[in-house]
């Protein structure tokens, strides 16, 4: 079996099936944004149409990284959920107002909590999926579990509101 990588032609066999996701325990994580697209919400029972921030998060682990797709909701009724995750990347401080800078938020770090979603599937199999419950500010005092570092520590220059684009 070759395992380089290569592109397929039309014709060509294949044989791998596809594997599992990786998948990280409930706990506190480093992150950094690795992509942002403006999106918009049809609305819901809880929410009505708004603009959203369809985000990709790239979760570290100690051994491994997990992608997770995140939105945010541009509405007035979850401002504090932007407002944590503007702080966590260092845009924002609390009790200050924001202008919302999207072109800095690509490449940004932070820390989170995430945990491990379970849902049932249009097709009735149940699958489980890692989910960000919430963002944290760079001052607080949390162990993640891929650096004995806390926030409250001195820190690298990589909490700081980062951008590479």
């Amino acid at each position: 079996m070759n395992d380089v990588e290569r592109e397929f032609s039309w014709d060509d066999e294949i044989e791998k099936d596809g594997g599992e996701y990786p998948l990280l325990p409930e706990g506190d994580y480093n992150f950094t944004v690795k992509s942002f697209q403006r999106g918009r919400h049809s609305g819901s029972k809880k929410l009505p149409p708004c603009n959203k921030a369809e985000l990709t998060i790239t979760i570290w682990g100690e051994n491994e990284s997990v992608d997770v797709k995140h939105n945010l909701f541009l509405h007035s009724k979850v401002e504090g959920m932007l407002s944590a995750f503007f702080t966590a990347i260092g845009q924002k401080k609390h009790g200050e107002k924001l202008k919302m800078n999207w072109n800095a938020v690509v490449g940004a770090t932070g820390k989170c909590h995430v945990y491990v979603d379970k849902y049932t599937g249009k097709n009735g199999v149940e699958y489980t999926s890692n989910k960000i419950k919430k963002f944290y500010a760079p001052d607080a005092d949390i162990k993640t579990a891929n650096s004995q570092q806390t926030a409250s520590e001195p820190s690298e220059s990589k909490w700081s509101n980062a951008s590479w684009s």
